[in-house]
């Protein structure tokens, strides 16, 4: 999974939320992935200003919405 620097669209930086102390997230998910996709996500973390983990968050936002329309059709 190679990207070209015109595949990456550069995206406003995002206001960092703050969580309270009810709020703070307990669950860890390790992940192994190879060169090419690490570095994938490391031109997404700094042509977006997210971390990682937003962009892995917003990924799995993503492809749940895609997979829930999926199944109503």
């Amino acid at each position: 999974m190679s990207y070209t620097i015109n595949q990456i669209i550069k995206e406003p930086k995002s206001p960092k939320k703050k969580r309270n102390e009810s709020e703070q997230l307990q669950n860890v998910i390790s992940l192994r992935i190879n060169d090419d996709e690490k570095r994938a996500l490391e031109k997404l973390t700094k042509s977006t200003s997210k971390s990682i983990t937003e962009i892995m968050r917003e990924a799995i936002d993503l492809w749940s919405s895609k997979r829930r329309k999926l199944c109503m059709d």
